[in-house]
């Protein structure tokens, strides 16, 4: 102990502390263990704003450059920098998760809830975001929980038939859930040896996950960590776009791909590397010369005078008028976060009926549209012209248009093949024709609307885009037909 906390004071030093009294007592008995068992851990917070930063100090700058919205801290947390203690002692007593653990009560999963200290603005924001119910509307909606199950539950044959078995805990928090997020629920206890002695550990169920709609033990959602990695909780690392394509490149939700070969993609990897990553607020023209998702979503941004061009939003939802993907049809954005909360004519947990129309009252209304159409036109008009803005969503509400046609389609000839009894209607995902009508939805739909709304042409022709969109309705068709004839 004596050795690590020399260590521990050299670091410090060399770090530029001035004053080793800006860690707390706690923090600093973490440290005296945790820099040699966990140095990369240890190496991450160094290089944070967190270790080098009082939330005091945080709060004395001016709004627009403040990364903190909490009106007043504790006192015992204003005065020292954010250490291990901070995050993973606060608010124990409504963590399950918690144990005993060298004179602490410690919990190994820091929830949206604990960050709230500091963060609270953010933390609610993205409580009302469809990514902080990613694990409810996945697991809680039937109709998705079956696809999902479909995808992950191995296939055997037996008797003649492909039976379909129920996919593993393990399997689905591999799968979906990595991105969606798990229920982490506290398990057992399990011993260790440890360079201090024996030591008791909960083990948990759902664990490790840092998915976007992870169910906390604390009953919260969501995991802030999925965009600010831990332990160095970068803004950087958030505002790049090789952060979302941890969840947004596959033929699903496409965007990071898109991106790649859009002429914003382009700038972004000829130029990126120059850009100020850093900087609060984020100067359009200055700190960076072409959106990146977190520009367009989430970022707070101002021009090079220091005008503001649009809020920090954590709820996503703010600047996005349409759902484009995850759902058969792309509508007008679903008016609660909750999106098992809808059911349309036919009993499903969907925003839409099955022919497309908008169920009364789980989507946003056209005030509100308006509202968040202007809100995204306003980060694009940072560089572009009225006429070209205009131009582009033009060809966008025409994309979705077209692709919704052709979903409808696809969906017809599906609902023939269940009434014919050519397809069974029990699972709906688990036959030829029906795997083939979720691709048309959830794939090439998506691509296609994603190359519109991100002007990555290609991804809208033959990369899943609209040469995949008429070949496999066509493919539908035909399977249609020859079964009929029989």
């Amino acid at each position: 102990m004596r050795r690590n906390l020399i260590f521990l004071g050299a670091i410090l030093v060399a770090s530029g502390w001035a004053r080793a009294h800006e860690l707390s007592e706690a923090t600093q008995t973490c440290l005296s263990c945790h820099v040699s068992v966990l140095p990369g851990i240890h190496g991450d917070w160094l290089k944070s704003k967190h270790s080098r930063t009082k939330p005091s100090q945080a709060m004395e700058k001016k709004e627009l450059e403040r990364r903190v919205s909490a009106k007043s801290i504790p006192e015992k947390l204003a005065n020292v920098v954010v250490g291990c203690a901070e995050c993973h002692t606060i608010n124990s007593e409504l963590h399950p998760d918690a144990f005993d653990h060298n004179g602490f009560r410690v919990h190994t999963v820091v929830s949206p809830r604990d960050c709230s200290v500091c963060h609270p603005a953010e933390a609610s924001q993205f409580e009302e975001n469809l990514m902080s119910h990613a694990h409810i509307n996945l697991m809680g909606n039937p109709l998705y929980l079956a696809l999902a199950n479909s995808i992950n539950g191995p296939q055997v044959e037996k008797n003649g038939a492909l039976i379909q078995r129920e996919p593993e805990e393990l399997t689905q928090s591999d799968s979906c859930l990595a991105c969606h997020g798990t229920k982490v629920q506290v398990g057992s206890t399990v011993t260790r040896e440890t360079s201090l002695g024996s030591m008791d550990f909960p083990v948990l169920r759902g664990w490790p996950n840092q998915g976007v709609g992870r169910i906390n033990p604390d009953g919260t959602k969501g995991s802030c960590a999925a965009c600010h990695t831990r332990h160095a909780f970068s803004i950087e690392v958030a505002r790049k776009p090789e952060t979302c394509s941890q969840c947004h490149k596959g033929p699903d939700v496409p965007a990071y791909a898109v991106y790649q070969v859009s002429k914003h993609g382009n700038i972004y990897n000829s130029t990126g590397a120059s850009w100020n990553w850093d900087e609060v607020p984020w100067r359009v023209g200055r700190d960076f010369q072409a959106p990146t998702c977190a520009a367009c979503h989430v970022s707070l941004l101002v021009d090079p005078d220091g005008n503001l061009l649009t809020p920090r939003s954590h709820a996503m939802g703010d600047r996005l008028p349409w759902r484009l993907f995850g759902l058969i049809y792309s509508h007008y954005h679903p008016k609660s976060p909750d999106t098992t909360k809808f059911r349309n004519k036919a009993g499903l947990a969907l925003p839409t009926e099955l022919t497309g129309e908008s169920v009364e009252g789980a989507v946003i209304g056209p005030e509100e549209f308006t509202k968040r159409l202007s809100a995204i036109k306003g980060v694009c008009s940072a560089c572009h012209s009225h006429a070209w803005i205009d131009g582009h969503f033009e060809k966008l509400r025409n994309t979705i248009s077209d692709t919704n046609a052709s979903t409808l389609e696809a969906t017809k000839l599906i609902l023939k093949a269940w009434e014919k009894g050519l397809a069974k209607r029990d699972n709906p995902f688990d036959e030829a024709i029906e795997r083939m009508w979720v691709e048309q939805w959830l794939f090439f739909s998506n691509s296609t609307r994603f190359a519109s709304a991100m002007a990555g042409a290609d991804y809208g022709v033959f990369a899943h885009g609209r040469w995949d969109l008429t070949k496999n309705l066509r493919k539908m068709w035909e399977w249609l037909e020859e079964r009929k004839g029989k």
